[in-house]
């Protein structure tokens, strides 16, 4: 089981076939968009929340971890955002975290959907449910 992981991973690293390259391209999709929107938002962030007197947001530093915890939906010690502006960013990376994670998860199961049809391809008059398959359907 561990092995047959392990060659698929590998598998997907290396593009071996047309399915590992979609997974593979999926997933290099979500972390470099992922680390933009980071980037991106921990500059918006320190500069909408830098001289805000209440706000624990006051460099950069604090910025990009606030946001990376955002990012990963563990949220952190620092206190949420006071400006109104940090605020539309906060719940816009909540709303991007959980469709990246979805998006993932989707990404992944439809991987091993394939990956399962490649290995064991349906038959012509397999039956699924009581409904035969293929050709010759009435």
């Amino acid at each position: 089981m561990l092995g047959d992981l392990a060659r698929e991973a590998s598998g997907v690293a290396r593009a071996a076939t047309a399915t590992h390259e979609h997974l593979r391209d999926r997933l290099l999709t979500a972390g470099i968009v992922t680390l933009l929107v980071d980037a991106i938002a921990t500059v918006a962030v320190y500069f909408l929340e830098r001289h805000e007197p209440q706000s624990e947001i006051s460099s950069i530093g604090s910025a990009a971890f606030w946001t990376t915890t955002q990012l990963l939906t563990v949220s952190s010690s620092l206190h949420n955002p006071v400006s109104t502006g940090a605020r539309v960013i906060d719940v816009a990376l909540e709303f991007f975290a959980i469709t990246v994670v979805t998006a993932i998860a989707g990404s992944f199961a439809a991987f091993f959907h394939r990956r399962g049809l490649e290995r064991d391809p349906l038959p012509i008059g397999r039956v699924i449910g009581g409904e035969p398959t293929g050709r010759g359907r009435t």
